[in-house]
């Protein structure tokens, strides 16, 4: 989203709670921002109309009253008008921001969507207009650039009363009111200016044709042309450029885009209704319903002779003339009495050489004209939707040559389908000429390569390069996949995927790091339980040691810093106190070989005499007892006879 730097009303604050923070889109009539609401700490579109436009109090008075009814709509496919207001003359509009693309963005021109999902699109279109239309409210601007697809696949509708605002009090004060909208505007508004819900549903049938068709129905060189088709020619079916369409599907575009508007549904939510009735018959695969198709063809209104009216001549039938600047006007010219030519005084006979001249002359020059102008061309048949057996049929039956393209994608048109034609379907091309199709090879997919090992910057390439989108990127630890390098993404690699699907890249951070702690002193099973939860490998060893009570660790390698996943970390846990078993056999022995034979144990030795003390040197009791083991380096006391 970029915006130019000049753009004055950037960082603006509307009425103090308004912050214009980037630009979304500018048209005619007003520019759309991104706005944060500081009120309410939410973020919001805001529609600022151009600077002058407020200057008008009429004007104003009305924008007021129609973004008064605008805000009371209250349906799931209408954009919610929030508040509107008046800064100083900069009269806005806030509304409710949809993240996404308008339908027009998802249209191609020469690319017919398949008659199930034009028709899925159009309904909530028409269940947005119906809500208008049931609380007297109509549109005046349906079409494609005012529906929002929005990211999450909701379909709502845009501009809703600010379109009646502005034309109403535009229509005399500019030249470019009708510029934008005149592939969609109704009959009754190019004649007399005047516009009800019929109009709404005339836009949206010439919305439905182009979903179908993939071209607008009427064309022309500029927008007086176009208004005048729509004033004199009716909308041709859908099925002459795409003849796989059922009839019931060219009778609801007829009923809808009828030039009376008494022919036509009388609202959005009546012709919601036809195109549920649609909707149902191509969901179950019907190709003919006679019944379906009689109810949705507009009524025949039948001529009084009180009320015909003598053709004129093509050239004076009807002229189209600007009504005023912004609109156009229809009108007929005043019928006037012809009277005979008079008589010509008598011309001096020409030689027979001149005349016979002048006679080859307009044969050459008619037949020329009528050759290069007529004669050599003949109309492309439409051949849209079908095989490519059933096209090349249908073509060669007009005497037209075939040349089949390379497939291409198409999201529209089924596999194996034809897709695109050239010249189009009722275009002028040579008598015996050559058309070339092109047949579909179903919707757009691409295989997402396998990515894993790749930089980020390469990974990101490659999805661009792919026609897909670049989604997020998660950066997490691998212990496998050096750091930089991608582990794996979401869609996994092999996924066929349409263009702009979004796809997440895994990227790896390396090896997490473990922070080891000291456990010396602490209880050694708990540390090795630890330190392997983590994701250590523990090496224990362990002695006896007289100051360390036995199960606590007396060393650790290492004892701090950072370590990974599968290093070792070394425990020296205490065995405590070495036990030494007192000796048997102590007894009548004298006390030079007692004293070593303790001694030799690891014991120390004291001497006392015993209650039978004689004086002999000998043995005759000791403690602690002959059979207990006790701590190494103990006492032993010998009691002597």
């Amino acid at each position: 989203m970029q915006q130019p730097d000049s753009d004055p009303l950037l960082g603006r604050i509307l009425e103090g709670r308004y912050l214009l923070t980037a630009r979304i889109a500018r048209g005619g009539m007003a520019g759309v921002y991104e706005a944060h609401d500081r009120r309410l700490d939410r973020i919001v579109a805001v529609k600022v109309m151009h600077s002058g436009l407020g200057d008008d109090k009429a004007y104003a008075a009305r924008f007021v009253r129609e973004a008064r009814a605008a805000a009371r709509l209250d349906h799931p496919n209408v954009v919610q008008v929030f508040d509107q207001g008046d800064d100083h003359g900069t009269l806005f509009l806030v509304m409710e921001l949809v993240r996404g693309t308008t339908l027009r963005d998802r249209m191609t021109p020469g690319q017919p969507a398949l008659p199930g999902r034009a028709v899925a699109l159009m309904e909530p279109v028409l269940a947005a207009l119906g809500a208008a239309h049931k609380a007297d409210l109509i549109h005046r601007d349906v079409k494609p650039e005012n529906v929002l697809l929005a990211e999450d696949g909701r379909v709502k509708v845009a501009d809703f009363g600010l379109a009646r605002a502005v034309t109403a009090a535009t229509q005399h004060t500019s030249t470019g009111v009708l510029i934008g909208t005149v592939s969609y505007i109704a009959p009754e508004i190019v004649t007399d200016g005047r516009a009800d819900k019929r109009s709404d549903v005339y836009s949206a049938g010439v919305m439905l044709y182009e979903l179908l068709t993939g071209r607008k129905p009427h064309e022309g060189e500029s927008p007086i042309q176009v208004a005048y088709k729509h004033v004199h020619e009716d909308v041709p079916p859908p099925s002459a450029l795409v003849p796989s369409l059922p009839p019931y599907v060219d009778a609801l575009v007829a009923r809808a885009t009828a030039r009376d508007p008494d022919l036509r549904p009388t609202d959005a939510g009546v012709m919601l209704r036809h195109l549920q009735r649609v909707s149902q018959a191509l969901a179950a695969g019907v190709t003919e319903d006679v019944e379906l198709t009689t109810d949705l063809a507009p009524p025949r209104r039948p001529v009084h002779e009180a009320t015909a009216v003598e053709a004129l001549p093509d050239a004076e039938a009807t002229a189209v003339r600007p009504r005023s600047r912004g609109t156009v006007e229809v009108s007929r010219p005043t019928p006037v009495p012809v009277a005979a030519p008079p008589e010509e005084p008598r011309k001096r006979r020409r030689g027979p050489f001149a005349v016979l001249l002048a006679v080859l002359l307009v044969a050459v020059v008619g037949g020329g004209a009528w050759w290069f102008g007529f004669a050599r061309y003949t109309t492309t048949p439409g051949v849209l939707g079908l095989s490519q057996s059933a096209a090349v049929a249908r073509l060669e039956k007009a005497g037209l040559k075939v040349e089949v393209a390379a497939p291409d994608w198409s999201n529209a048109t089924a596999a194996g389908l034809v897709m695109r034609t050239d010249p189009g379907g009722g275009d002028r091309v040579l008598d015996h000429g050559t058309v070339t199709i092109t047949l579909s090879k179903g919707p757009e997919v691409y295989k997402l390569p396998d990515l894993a090992g790749k930089t980020l910057d390469e990974a990101q390439d490659a999805i661009t390069g792919l026609e897909m989108s670049f989604g997020k990127a998660v950066d997490t630890w691998s212990e496998t996949v050096p750091s930089g390098q991608v582990i794996r993404t979401d869609p996994k690699a092999g996924t066929e995927l349409p263009p702009g699907s979004n796809v997440d890249v895994w990227v790896s951070r390396g090896r997490q790091p473990i922070t080891v702690t000291s456990w010396v002193g602490k209880d050694a099973d708990q540390a090795k339980k630890a330190l392997t939860k983590a994701g250590l490998k523990v090496d224990t060893t362990s002695r006896y040691d007289d100051s360390v009570a036995k199960g606590l660790v007396m060393t650790q390698s290492p004892d701090t810093g950072t370590l990974y996943k599968g290093d070792t970390v070394s425990l020296l846990v205490s065995k405590g106190p070495e036990l030494v078993e007192v000796p048997h056999g102590l007894r009548a022995m004298g006390v030079k070989d007692a004293t070593e034979k303790l001694e030799a144990l690891g014991f120390k030795v004291v001497t006392q005499q015993s209650d039978h003390y004689l004086g002999l040197g000998y043995v005759w009791d000791w403690t602690p007892n002959a059979g207990e083991k006790i701590p190494k380096g103990s006492t032993i006391t010998l009691y002597l006879v």
